[in-house]
């Protein structure tokens, strides 16, 4: 079955009329051209949809139902080269974003905001990942955006650094390294309970505090991978842990953030996508946070 928009057009305008004539001025042409655009109509869909003699025109009820979709078909014809053209430009579309959980109450917030600013009608698929399956999303073609952590592999990604931040201490605030008033070192910790990161499914934090912090592992008493976990546990009294300063956001009572003396790295989370990406709506989004730089 086949059938024509002009056809489809020629039947709404006869539908709307419900008379030869005005419908024919209505579309700049002539009646016999339109009767015989509404009788190939008739004969592809299988069924007679308009009712005609001399003194009247109108729709079977086989027409009336016909009508609904007809005009369906009209929007749709009309809104689809449109819809393209948005895509294309990067105002409409769908963008893939991973995220760690971390990334979740410090930059992914603000991106969203972005995001609902410059691209309201873009639809957003959020996905919270780890870094490497993030890794492995972006290479595979299933997402277009990862917040993640270093390293990255510059041959196949590129990327952007969103934030940059300390390393602190998280102690449960009765604890008397809170009591300090300076920053905490290294000597600071030999005797403390410590509640560690696991160096498989945590690995950039794990690296990150031993180089910064030489860590007594005797001391470790639990080995975790999320920082709400982490500090959690600094809450219930278990130990004390490094955390990024954004930690501080999740507001958990009981808990207070310490500087750490002779830090020498920060933790760092950027924004990385697979080269050649051509997603409009991402470089949409890159040249926005280009534009906020």
């Amino acid at each position: 079955m086949v059938f024509t928009l002009d056809q489809i057009r020629s039947f709404v305008a006869v539908a709307e009329e419900l008379h030869f004539g005005h419908a024919a001025e209505r579309l700049n042409m002539t009646q016999p051209p339109l009767s015989r655009q509404i009788q190939k109509l008739e004969k592809t869909v299988g069924v007679q949809l308009i009712e005609r003699d001399n003194r009247k025109v109108a729709l079977t009820t086989a027409g009336k139902a016909f009508l609904t979709d007809a005009r369906k078909l009209l929007i749709a014809s009309e809104q689809a080269p449109l819809t393209a053209r948005r895509i294309a430009r990067g105002q409409a579309g769908v963008l893939r974003i991973g995220f760690t959980a971390a990334s979740g109450f410090s930059v992914l917030g603000s991106l969203l905001a972005t995001l609902a600013e410059q691209l309201p009608d873009v639809d957003i698929d959020l996905r919270e990942q780890v870094t490497r399956e993030q890794v492995d999303s972006l290479a595979n073609g299933e997402l277009d955006l990862g917040l993640a952590r270093p390293p990255i592999d510059h041959e196949h990604f590129e990327s952007r650094l969103l934030q940059s931040e300390a390393l602190q201490l998280a102690v449960p605030e009765d604890h008397p390294l809170a009591a300090l008033n300076r920053p905490v070192s290294g000597e600071d910790l030999q005797d403390v309970p410590l509640i560690m990161y696991s160096p498989t499914k945590a690995r950039y934090f794990y690296d990150l505090a031993i180089r910064n912090v030489p860590i007594q592992h005797g001391n470790v008493v639990h080995t975790v991978s999320q920082i709400l976990t982490m500090v959690s546990l600094v809450a219930a009294g278990r130990g004390v842990a490094f955390v990024p300063e954004s930690a501080q956001r999740l507001g958990v009572a009981g808990v207070k953030h310490l500087q750490l003396a002779d830090q020498t790295d920060d933790v760092q989370l950027h924004a990385i996508w697979r080269r050649g990406q051509r997603n409009p709506a991402l470089l949409r989004l890159l040249s926005a946070l280009d534009h906020q730089e």
